[in-house]
């Protein structure tokens, strides 16, 4: 599960973070409301953690953009603003779920899990794209009915560009995802494996699913075509 911190308190997004990854989260922290938004739509997260009083941009005026763009990232609120029109207005611009500081640590992450649960009770084991099949939890790939054989990190790959399908996702947003705490000097790792999948996946059936996006990034088609 990936994790994205919006907090302008520094202490409190770098302990966040340390607590997180203790618990088997993959986690990412920005410290202004506009860095968050850029950070989120790059990334591929399962839920994002959002502070209100932040400079630049405050996060409700955060999570009315990334509603109004479309992202449907769960997002909790977590603020000292405790006051009853203060939650109103944090829910009513979006927000799934809205936490007041000071907080447990141990109610937070039971928050954050009840939180995905509650957002994601369809989440797809197997999702079809077209003719391309990606069966999550097997860890399985099959195109025309026919098994295509990958390694544990072209599928993963893969599976970061099919969470987000015909949406351009940056090379370091898949770096993130895939190998975790990278930097930028092993963005090329992710274009190798790009190549790998597209001999494997679209070349011996005609197809060109994966689609290179000027700026650094890719996109997954849908239609899978």
């Amino acid at each position: 599960m990936r994790v994205l911190v919006i907090d302008d308190d520094i202490r409190l997004a770098a302990l966040l973070q340390q607590g997180l990854r203790a618990e088997g989260y993959a986690v990412d922290a920005v410290h202004d409301g506009l860095d968050g938004i850029s950070r989120a739509a790059e990334g591929t997260y399962d839920v994002i953690i959002l502070d209100v009083m932040m400079p630049r941009m405050n996060g409700y005026k955060v999570c009315a953009h990334l509603r109004t763009t479309g992202d449907r990232t769960p997002i909790l609120m977590l603020t000292a603003k405790d006051g009853d029109f203060d939650q109103a207005e944090g829910l009513e611009t979006g927000a799934d779920d809205y936490l007041i500081k000071p907080f447990s640590f141990v109610v937070l992450s039971a928050r954050l899990r009840a939180l995905i649960r509650r957002t994601r009770p369809n989440h797809q084991v197997v999702q079809h794209l077209g003719d391309l099949e990606i069966d999550t939890a097997a860890k399985r790939c099959r195109r025309g009915g026919t098994d295509v054989s990958l390694t544990g990190r072209e599928f993963e790959v893969l599976a970061a560009l099919a969470g987000r399908p015909d949406t351009a996702v940056r090379k370091r947003a898949i770096l993130d995802a895939v190998w975790d705490g990278a930097d930028l000097r092993s963005l090329n790792l992710v274009e190798v494996y790009i190549s790998a999948l597209r001999r494997k996946i679209d070349k011996p059936f005609g197809r060109r699913s994966i689609e290179t996006v000027p700026g650094g990034s890719y996109r997954l088609r849908s239609d899978g075509a």
